[in-house]
């Protein structure tokens, strides 16, 4: 199928719109969001030779959209994994016992410290400093007590991954907490 520029400009103005409420429910920000959005146009544009016809132009771009979306986690997955490789070394000595430095603190009052203003204000600081994918693995398990089949399908990672990184996770909020909240 021959695609010309005003294919390209009626695209433009018919599908942003829904690409972009899309694309808004999958990634954390507006402004990604975005930037997905215009990349799919972007690859449409440059692989419009590509583009047989066999199928709705509003499918084809929500197929390019979905692959940008999971390219998108894949780097930030990938980042984050650089970063934190070392984490479990960070907390644990050679005989896997806590380092002194990082041994738990007793917490108190657990049950009151979610209707504490500031705590959640701390608990939210904690959670953007986490990578992105274990920020939304904990949301997922935890606060929306999803199953972890489901957030595996979601984040697209094995259920041995996923594990993995809400071990991670979880120890690098409770460090966080500590340093932010009780050791205040």
């Amino acid at each position: 199928m021959i695609v010309n520029k005003n294919d390209i400009i009626s695209w433009v103005k018919l599908y942003t719109k829904n690409l972009l409420n899309y694309a808004i429910t999958k990634v954390p920000q507006k402004e990604i969001a975005e930037d997905l959005v215009q990349d799919t146009f972007l690859s449409a544009y440059q692989s419009q030779k590509n583009y047989k016809g066999e199928s709705n132009v509003k499918t084809w771009l929500f197929s390019i959209l979905k692959h940008k979306i999971a390219d998108y986690y894949r780097s930030k997955y990938r980042t984050s994994i650089e970063l934190s490789s070392n984490i479990i070394e960070q907390f644990f000595d050679d005989g896997h016992h806590w380092k002194p430095e990082y041994n738990p603190i007793e917490w108190t009052n657990e049950k009151e410290l979610l209707d504490d203003p500031e705590f959640s204000e701390a608990l939210k600081k904690c959670f953007e400093q986490l990578p992105e994918k274990w920020s939304s693995a904990l949301q997922f398990k935890y606060l929306e007590e999803q199953d972890s089949k489901a957030i595996c399908s979601e984040l697209e990672i094995t259920s041995t991954n996923f594990w993995q990184i809400v071990h991670r996770a979880k120890l690098q909020l409770r460090n966080c907490l500590e340093i932010k909240w009780f050791k205040q």
